[in-house]
């Protein structure tokens, strides 16, 4: 994982509703109608943060068809670990984009 992929998904995870929607999503996967009761939270929200998430690569969706005839797309946890030490983020920075500059550009700097 590159300075810029670690920032996308710490930042990612900073925040108190993905992480209840990735413990969720460990425990097993889940159409979006089902997860949002189960978090108690409503559905244009919750969606809003799968996006972040799959953006981030943490879950990932797939469509199916129930038996009466119903799309449902489910979600679930893709595997990951990350781990942060002092030298993991001092390696992760000499791969951060420049500021200013989009990821992915081949250009390296610090902050």
């Amino acid at each position: 994982m590159n300075g810029d992929e670690l920032v996308r998904v710490l930042a990612t995870l900073a925040n108190p509703h993905r992480i209840r929607v990735i413990a969720a999503l460990a425990r097993e996967r889940a159409y979006v109608s089902e997860l949002a009761r189960t978090l108690g939270i409503s559905r244009p929200l919750l969606q809003v943060h799968l996006r972040k998430l799959e953006a981030a690569g943490l879950v990932s969706a797939r469509m199916e068809v129930s038996e009466d005839g119903k799309a449902m797309k489910f979600y679930e946890v893709n595997a990951f670990a990350i781990e942060l030490t002092p030298e993991v983020l001092e390696a992760a920075e000499r791969t951060l984009s420049t500021p200013g500059e989009g990821p992915g550009d081949g250009t390296k700097g610090s902050s």
